[in-house]
């Protein structure tokens, strides 16, 4: 098995991972959350933010080596 994910792979991590930010973002501005777990699901959005950041800065590298993989731009809006 190789060690280095495939571009689909980073791809669809970011797309996923940015539709949990979406989702958490979406979950704390509801007013559905429980006073008492509001920082936990903060903390909850914060990570998920991170990790995006991490997938992006991954892909943006892959983006040097391999011209035909779409910019981040393009990947996050959807084109």
């Amino acid at each position: 098995m190789s060690k280095e994910i495939s571009s689909t792979t980073l791809m669809y991590s970011i797309l996923s991972v940015e539709e949990g930010v979406n989702v958490q973002k979406d979950y704390l501005e509801s007013g559905e959350v429980p006073e008492d777990e509001i920082e936990y699901e903060e903390e909850i959005l914060g990570d998920l933010e991170q990790a995006l950041m991490e997938l992006i800065d991954v892909y943006k590298v892959r983006c040097k080596t391999d011209p035909e993989l779409p910019p981040i731009e393009e990947l996050l809006s959807g084109e």
